[in-house]
């Protein structure tokens, strides 16, 4: 995953709306969102290379979404994937707060990354800068700390809360529209996170198209206040040619852990 807006208890209706971007190499085989065979109650992607995934919730209304965190540097062919924290989140009963801190003793086995865990009723995020609570309001996460001020990020985030403000009822289409940007930053906007400048430039955007890598799927959830959720994923074929959509709708069944 490397974009992920979210608005938390900041509108009327929903508690939690959550938009988000996976971006991949195209090669790396991946199964859309479905209710895994091996736990009905649990709804998300999956990685077909390591098992993990990038995003996902349960009937329970356990939420968990993980983004890398840019840093070549440090990364090691060898570290346990970063999509098995999710995975592992979600079949588990430990509470959020607990889970992050049993996974910040053990980060050193993964390249570096941000895990957001939690559900309607209470987030959290374990980042290399610790773990913190969410607090309420408009968030955004891409490749850095949670609501660094990468272009992307603060594009998103603005249109995100332009959408809390205006809509009572929020259309899917109007979140799906906002994760089709594919505006680039200016350059002198641009991080410096260790990359080339062209492919700064590429990762600028919320819909990444290049050869080889860019954006694979996105992913729109939305959980009301009667506990009511909806889940759209959006999967698209090479360079966003193309796209496949799933819509799930089912109620969650107790308070998340």
């Amino acid at each position: 995953m490397c974009l992920l807006l979210f608005s938390y208890l900041a509108h009327p209706r929903y508690p939690l709306i959550v938009a988000a971007n996976r971006d991949e190499y195209y090669d790396r085989p991946s199964r859309q969102a479905a209710f895994y065979p091996d736990a009905p109650g649990v709804l998300a992607g999956c990685d077909l290379k390591e098992g993990g995934t990038w995003l996902g919730i349960t009937r329970e209304g356990r939420f968990a979404a993980v983004t890398n965190y840019r840093d070549p540097a440090s990364y090691r062919q060898a570290a346990r994937s970063r999509g098995l924290l999710v995975r592992e989140f979600l079949l588990g009963e430990r509470s959020p707060a607990g889970y992050l801190e049993d996974v910040n003793g053990e980060a050193a086995l993964y390249n570096r990354f941000n895990l957001v865990v939690g559900g309607w009723d209470g987030l959290f995020c374990l980042s290399p800068g610790g773990i913190s609570k969410i607090p309420p309001g408009i968030h955004g996460l891409s490749n850095h700390l949670l609501n660094s001020p990468w272009p992307k990020v603060v594009r998103g985030k603005t249109a995100l809360a332009a959408l809390t403000v205006a809509c009572d009822a929020i259309d899917p289409e109007d979140i799906f529209s906002l994760l089709a940007s594919e505006t680039q930053a200016k350059d002198k906007d641009l991080p410096a996170t260790g990359v080339s400048l062209e492919w700064e430039r590429v990762l600028s955007a919320a819909f990444i198209r290049s050869p080889g890598y860019g954006t694979r799927s996105s992913t729109v959830v939305l959980i009301g206040r009667d506990g009511a959720v909806e889940f759209l994923e959006r999967t698209f074929t090479e360079e966003g040619r193309g796209y496949k959509e799933i819509r799930y709708k089912f109620q969650i069944e107790k308070e998340s852990k």
